[in-house]
């Protein structure tokens, strides 16, 4: 049994403070291991819960660094792979700034001043967003009762991208494109889904007479039939296939590089790049294959047909990538004016 602790007494079990410095203590091999927790109180206590197991810590006075932490821990690992890389960046330039801040002390002042002091409007207001969220998170938890600060705190107005890519362009992307790329980009129209959905796909989503997609961002259920273009376009896939390189194995993925495996989407965004330069089509984003699906297909089906194909769970959703960028098709005023002839 340890001996009874004789300073620090408030500290919890295993933790030890060092110079100005905490520890997390524990033995291993007969040997005490020294694993260090950082100079905030704070973040050690989080630090420390996070390696006894424990769900939480607790923590006066937290700093958003404290909450911050335990959202990356508790919190990010749920979300879609790209959407955690996205938070984890946002996350550490929050931190860089409101890092060492209480909780309590984070104001909407602060708030606003942090979006007038970013020159890259749109990510300032994702980043406001994403502290909002962890603000939440920390009510949630006990590490504060103050009120969001983020409340009330207008962002950068944003102007929606309105770019409508035209049949011809869309063709002259397709003509430079390498087989892989052309996959993709096939795919990604007739079946209006998100690049990392579509590079994703299997060959055993094919059941019966579907194509059937869990979407990573919002875990909705579809199943696209196969037939039209759709169907030629799977066929063309099965008997047109990527040249692999020697000794490269095929596997599942629809969409294949040439060692066979699944094209990442670093390497899509560098190929699609490559064939937009080569075909003379500019400002022209793989994002944007998905809203001419949405506007084609509301063009001949309806709203409601487009909506689902997306897998929308309201119609303004579907509105926005529609009405935005080439707007609806709508009959003339019916009504006719009538000009009456003068009497001679």
């Amino acid at each position: 049994m340890g001996r009874r602790r004789t300073v620090n007494l408030k500290l919890p079990p295993h933790m030890h403070q060092k110079g100005g410095s905490f520890y997390f203590v524990q033995m291993v091999d007969g040997k005490r291991k020294w694993i260090p927790l950082g100079n905030d109180m704070a973040v050690a206590r989080v630090k420390w819960a996070e390696l006894t197991n424990i769900s939480d810590a607790e923590i006066d006075n937290a700093s958003f660094e404290v909450a911050a932490i335990r959202y990356r821990r508790d919190v990010l690992p749920t979300k879609a792979l790209k959407t955690q890389e996205e938070y984890d960046r946002q996350l550490t330039k929050l931190v860089s700034v409101f890092g060492k801040v209480p909780l309590d002390l984070i104001t909407p002042q602060f708030v606003r001043q942090y979006l007038d002091g970013r020159t890259a409007k749109v990510a300032a207001n994702r980043e406001k967003a994403l502290l909002s969220t962890v603000f939440n998170h920390a009510r949630e938890w006990g590490y504060t009762k103050a009120a969001n600060p983020c409340a009330g705190v207008r962002g950068h107005r944003e102007e929606g991208r309105l770019r409508y890519v035209e049949d011809k362009e869309l063709l002259a992307v397709l003509d430079h494109a390498c087989l892989p790329l052309k996959d993709a980009i096939e795919l990604a129209y007739y079946t209006g889904q998100r690049p990392s959905d579509v590079l994703k796909l299997r060959r055993t989503d094919i059941k019966d007479g579907a194509l059937c997609i869990r979407q990573g961002k919002t875990k909705t259920a579809l199943r696209i039939s196969i037939e039209g273009p759709l169907f030629d376009v799977l066929l063309r896939m099965t008997t047109e296939q990527v040249m692999l390189q020697p000794g490269a194995v095929r596997t599942l993925y629809l969409v294949q590089n040439e060692n066979g495996q699944q094209l990442s989407y670093h390497s899509l965004r560098w190929r699609f790049s490559k064939a937009c330069k080569s075909a003379g089509v500019p400002d022209f984003q793989f994002r944007d294959i998905r809203a001419k699906a949405a506007t084609d297909t509301e063009e001949v089906g309806g709203m409601g047909h487009a909506q689902r194909l997306l897998g929308h769970v309201t119609r303004s959703m579907t509105e926005h990538y529609v009405k935005d960028r080439i707007g609806y098709r709508v009959a003339p005023t019916p009504h006719r004016l009538i000009v009456k002839k003068k009497r001679g």
